[in-house]
């Protein structure tokens, strides 16, 4: 049974920086290429950024404007999303999800708010 938890979410002011984690289970992880997405209030899921089998390639969507990094750790089964410059705009409930792209398994979320 796949099994993701998220964590590391909170409030921030705008250009704080956060680090998110997914801790993973149930399945094989470093076989998985990997991703996060994010939901904003009312809105549908949006990707944010993938990452392959053993970490050497990430991808990231055209807003994340080189703020994030995305990692993994196989040995762990841990997948980070390091998060700088936060702007209102990345408010949301973000999710680490199996697979590359929105699709896959998805954990129960970490709230990021970013506010004044």
């Amino acid at each position: 049974q796949v099994q993701l938890v998220e964590s590391g979410g909170g409030l921030v002011q705008p250009g704080g920086s956060l680090a998110l984690s997914c801790a993973a289970s149930g399945f094989d992880f470093r076989s998985n290429a990997m991703s996060w997405v994010r939901q904003k209030p009312g809105k549908r899921l949006e990707w944010v950024s993938s990452i392959t089998l053993d970490g050497s390639y990430v991808k990231y969507a055209n807003f994340v404007q080189d703020r994030f990094t995305m990692s993994r750790d196989n040995s762990n089964n841990m997948l980070y999303l390091q998060m700088k410059d936060l702007d209102t705009e990345d408010t949301a409930m973000y999710y680490c999800a199996e697979g590359w792209g929105i699709g896959g398994n998805l954990g129960r979320g970490t709230q990021v708010t970013v506010s004044l």
